[in-house]
């Protein structure tokens, strides 16, 4: 070894401990945002009026994290277009943490659905934690004279295409149930889309639609008080919440298994340690006794998963839907 190489040698040394200290230096900035988060209330965005299931699991969490944060969480209802509307408001807000969006599992479907979406349900996103998972559950008016799944299918059958099953929108997990059902019973009905849960429940009790299949936490009050009537759910196994009620794979369908979830999501560019934060009081939230006892009375399982394990989740739950809306045929228009 030369005399001139062994000069050098020492300047290695002071190179890695300038290069560490650099990027300790850096990583200053992120860390002392999310140290001083949040300074004001945080917006929460609904993309579905209120009194539908996204609104009533979300305002639960809104609360409590307001309340650990230091800071109000604020409710921001803005529905429309199969929630893309409030979507698209929260991919364009600042990615400083204070506008998040609450959602649906129809989140990640709408890619495989809507044609014209003017911002990617994955790329324009940060997840930050699931909030539940939810089975659907298939009512009817108690008026209706179905009462089991195979009473449905000859109801069906005998209307020659004239029984409407309403939706919380065009490509959400309700109406994609709905199409599953019709593909896996062989039954013509009618989908109607509506703007959220809410009005679809209001015109079903009605009797301007015949049947829904609605998640639990916004069905729960009206088949509670007797205005409609559980004819089935949706998932593999029966929902702790209805256990007299059977599933459609029980039923007379076996495989028939759907259900929906609900998560909390950020700008893309929102910085890592304020998601960490925000997923942490939102999974906070939802280990409190009183908070998992209302989602249990709505019918809704209580999640609080990282941000890691929910972006993985998105993306599996993607392709998921994707295929369900491919062997359905489902259309945004229909």
């Amino acid at each position: 070894m030369n005399n001139r190489y062994q000069k050098r040698l020492p300047a290695w040394p002071r190179l890695r401990a300038a290069l560490m200290l650099a990027a300790a230096a850096a990583a200053l900035p992120a860390a002392a945002v999310a140290q001083d988060f949040p300074q004001h209330p945080v917006r929460m965005v609904l993309p579905y009026p209120a009194g539908g299931p996204t609104d009533l699991l979300a305002r639960v969490v809104a609360v409590k994290m307001g309340e650990s944060l230091g800071q109000s969480v604020v409710v921001d209802n803005k529905p429309g277009a199969s929630g893309m509307i409030g979507a698209e408001a929260v991919a364009r807000a600042p990615a400083d943490g204070y506008t998040i969006l609450a959602n649906a599992s129809l989140h990640v479907i709408n890619p495989s659905i809507q044609p014209k979406m003017r911002y990617d349900s994955f790329k324009d996103f940060v997840p930050i934690t699931q909030l539940a998972d939810v089975p659907l559950v298939l009512v009817v008016n108690n008026a209706s004279p179905v009462k089991t799944v195979q009473d449905l299918i000859a109801y069906a059958n005998s209307q020659g295409g004239a029984l409407n099953f309403g939706s919380a929108g065009n490509a959400s997990a309700q109406h994609l149930a709905g199409e599953s059902f019709k593909l896996a019973a062989k039954v013509p009905m009618q989908h109607v889309p509506y703007k959220g849960s809410a009005p679809a429940l209001t015109d079903l009790m009605g009797g301007q639609i015949q049947l829904m299949f609605d998640s639990m936490p916004s069905a729960m009050p009206f088949i509670k008080s007797g205005k409609l009537r559980a004819v089935a759910v949706t998932t593999a196994r029966r929902a702790s919440a209805l256990p007299n009620v059977p599933t459609v794979a029980e039923s007379g369908l076996p495989g028939f298994d759907i259900s929906t979830w609900y998560g909390l999501w950020a700008p893309r560019g929102t910085p890592a340690p304020v998601v960490e934060k925000l997923a942490a009081h939102a999974a906070g939230a939802l280990k409190r006794p009183d908070v998992r006892q209302q989602y249990a009375d709505m019918g809704a399982e209580p999640v609080g998963s990282s941000p890691g394990d929910f972006a993985r989740y998105n993306a599996s739950e993607g392709k998921k839907w994707a295929e369900i809306v491919r062997r359905s045929g489902a259309k945004a228009d229909q």
